[in-house]
């Protein structure tokens, strides 16, 4: 992941000029150092989420397979009844 530069020099002359001590300014800006630190290496990566996403993607794969699967053995479930009643019904009428 690329760093994210911060300037805690600049950082800290800049409240300097508006008033701030130094020793307050210096322990703010490393302060937000580390948060910076800390939240940027929590952050998901680009590599992180097409992981993510193909791992999706071959779930839901494996789950249309079976779903198709599913749907076959129901139509020929479906052909099946359909076939016996029709052979009821000629049975009565012919």
């Amino acid at each position: 992941m690329a760093a994210v530069a911060f300037d805690t020099l600049k950082f800290v002359n800049k409240l300097e000029a508006v008033g701030v001590s130094r020793p307050q300014a210096v322990a703010e800006a490393e302060v937000l150092s580390e948060i910076f630190d800390l939240n940027l290496r929590e952050l998901a990566t680009k590599e992180d989420v097409n992981r993510e996403i193909n791992s999706l993607r071959h779930d839901m794969e494996k789950m249309f397979i079976g779903l198709k699967a599913e749907i076959s053995m129901l139509k020929w479930g479906l052909g099946a009844i359909i076939g016996g009643v029709l052979a009821l019904v000629a049975r009565a009428f012919f």
